[in-house]
């Protein structure tokens, strides 16, 4: 068996000079090298390979039959190489057939992701949009294992060792149907606490959240009778029922049927950012990914 370990790349790319020009000189003016140390690396190849390799003839050096036998698929294994290493020749969308995979909780889709997509399949109408279940403990490993591309959360709630981006800073407005006796105008911190509430707990079951600390740091509380898993479910409930609830502005937006009003305490927002792994930063078709959705939020 050839011991691979003795072949370096110097030797294989003097090994297919040769077999092309048949020539120690012109191999060497090709390679940039002396003819002596053409003639030393070929020394190496025929030890290596324990042939000659190339044999003196009336007109140049010919090829003996395991170089004949080497040609073709040496030449081609250069390339390969070649390809491989070469730069990307960068990233046209309208030929694209990429997958995405995005991370996004049911706000993020709604606020982020959903503005976004007209104009990813138009400009890209070849490529696809996976959007995963969402997992703030999991972003980290999910984007290292490559299970997905980009997610979008809190910006204060995940790992710093992430590449991030801020598309926009959120605030909290007060939601209720349309009609909702209370809402007429701006509630004051005391009707504002008799109400009944709904809040949207991720994790499941909670009752307390941003909004309650806010309230908390007053001597005030609130009452909060439902708590669900989703924004999509909390927008049901609020535009079919006498419930109120604190929602984020960008969505509150969206949502047919509701009243939008200043809550009547100050209750600190976030930002919302995009992070992707170390191992995509650079990657064209990634970067005009991330351009795309940061440009239809800027």
């Amino acid at each position: 068996m050839l011991d691979i370990s003795r072949l370096d790349l110097n030797l294989l790319t003097t090994l297919d000079v040769l077999l092309a020009e048949h020539n120690v000189t012109r191999a060497a003016e090709r390679l940039h090298l002396s003819q002596p140390a053409v003639s030393v690396h070929l020394a190496h190849l025929r030890e290596i390979f324990n042939d000659p390799l190339l044999l003196p003839g009336p007109r140049g050096m010919r090829p003996t039959t395991r170089a004949d036998e080497l040609r073709q698929p040496l030449r081609e294994a250069l390339a390969a190489l070649q390809q491989a290493i070469a730069p990307s020749a960068g990233f046209d969308p309208a030929q694209a057939t990429h997958t995405w995979h995005i991370a996004a909780s049911d706000y993020s889709s709604a606020t982020v992701l959903l503005p976004a997509l007209a104009l990813l399949r138009s400009q890209a109408p070849g490529t696809r949009v996976a959007v995963h279940s969402f997992a703030p403990e999991q972003i980290s490993r999910q984007l290292e294992l490559a299970e997905i591309d980009l997610a979008f959360h809190v910006a204060s709630e995940v790992s710093p060792h992430l590449h991030r981006r801020t598309l926009f800073a959120e605030r909290y407005v007060l939601v209720g149907r349309d009609g909702h006796p209370r809402l007429k105008r701006r509630p004051t911190p005391a009707q504002f606490c008799a109400m009944e509430h709904v809040i949207v707990s991720p994790d499941g079951g909670g009752f307390r959240g941003v909004t309650d600390a806010a309230l908390g740091a007053l001597g005030l509380s609130r009452r909060v009778v439902l708590s669900v898993p989703s924004f999509l479910f909390l927008q049901s409930v609020v535009a079919q029922t006498d419930l109120v609830a604190m929602l984020p502005q960008r969505l509150a937006r969206q949502c047919a049927g509701l009243r939008v009003t200043p809550a009547p305490v100050e209750v600190p927002g976030f930002e919302m950012a995009m992070f992707w792994h170390e191992r995509v930063h650079r990657d064209p078709a990634h970067q005009w990914l991330r351009e795309q959705i940061a440009g239809t939020l800027a």
